[in-house]
């Protein structure tokens, strides 16, 4: 039997990769497999409306169209229901897909689909409301990610230029975080609060972190000096940041964390602002989803 699949594409995610989407699942999908219907989002979060309303009409599959902000939103909307999540990468960063080993190239991330690989993964809750399946944060990553929200253009270029725009005013806060039933102080630059390992671009923050281990994986990062740069960031993007010392890496099933007092959030990419006191709760095998075999 064929699987009933809603298609939910963000027109303006990303550097522009899924605006001949439909041309590309015409000529890769397989339409013995797949009944597929695709819907547009219209507004902010759209998506997570959409793939409810697909869970309620009972479909088996949903797929997201976009980058890490749009696999959310799709990801809220399925969450525990069964139905099978895909991911066809259009954003920027893409830190799911690369984890997963989707391919980056649409058309070949919709011949994956074709396999039918299925997997289950975790997510973890933020303040009962808010779901992150790769990597939240507070500090300096959700401040920048407040400013690329808010930027005209997206890729790797236009997050870089404005790490360095803002790297040298940003300044350190004091973080009192409770790990299950162990609370530290720290002065931290951001504390990253992962499921996956990286927040995109190969950028491993949490290098130990696995989606289906039942643990989120906290890593504290201190201000790094200039002259440290050049050691520490090919470190994290050759998966090894928990060698640097500026790095500290912890893991639990709950973590409460005090002191986000600017309030915003990282959220799978996305700056949201949720307060100054945070609770984040793995959620084991909350995801169905398709992946590389």
């Amino acid at each position: 039997m064929k699987k009933k699949t809603a298609i939910i594409v963000n027109p303006i995610s990303g550097i522009g990769r899924q605006k001949k989407i439909e041309t590309l699942l015409k000529d890769n999908l397989n339409q013995d497999l797949f009944d597929y219907t695709v819907r547009y989002t219209e507004r902010i979060h759209h998506g997570t409306d959409l793939a409810r309303e697909a869970v309620d009409q009972g479909y088996d599959c949903v797929v997201a169209v976009g980058g890490d902000g749009s696999v959310n939103d799709v990801a809220q909307g399925i969450k525990d229901s069964g139905v099978t999540m895909g991911i066809i990468p259009c954003g920027s960063g893409n830190g799911l897909a690369r984890t997963l080993k989707i391919p980056l190239k649409p058309a070949l991330a919709i011949r994956m689909l074709n396999q039918m690989n299925e997997m289950t993964i975790d997510s973890i809750v933020i303040n009962d409301r808010w779901l992150s399946v790769n990597a939240a944060g507070v500090g300096f990553d959700a401040y920048i990610a407040r400013l690329m929200h808010a930027a005209k253009t997206r890729g790797f270029a236009a997050y870089a230029n404005l790490v360095l725009r803002e790297y040298a005013s940003y300044k350190s806060n004091t973080y009192r975080m409770t790990i299950d039933d162990r609370t530290i102080e720290r002065s931290a630059w951001f504390i990253a609060v992962a499921n996956g390992r990286q927040y995109g671009y190969n950028f491993a923050v949490a290098p130990k972190a696995q989606l289906s281990d039942g643990l989120i994986d906290i890593s504290i990062i201190d201000k790094i000096p200039l002259d440290h740069i050049p050691i520490t960031a090919p470190l994290a993007f050759m998966n090894l940041l928990d060698h640097s010392q500026h790095a500290e890496m912890f893991r639990g099933k709950e973590i409460f964390i005090e002191g986000n007092v600017h309030k915003w959030v990282n959220i799978d990419g996305e700056g949201e602002n949720l307060g100054k006191e945070l609770h984040f709760v793995n959620h084991p095998n909350s995801i169905k989803i398709y992946t590389h075999k």
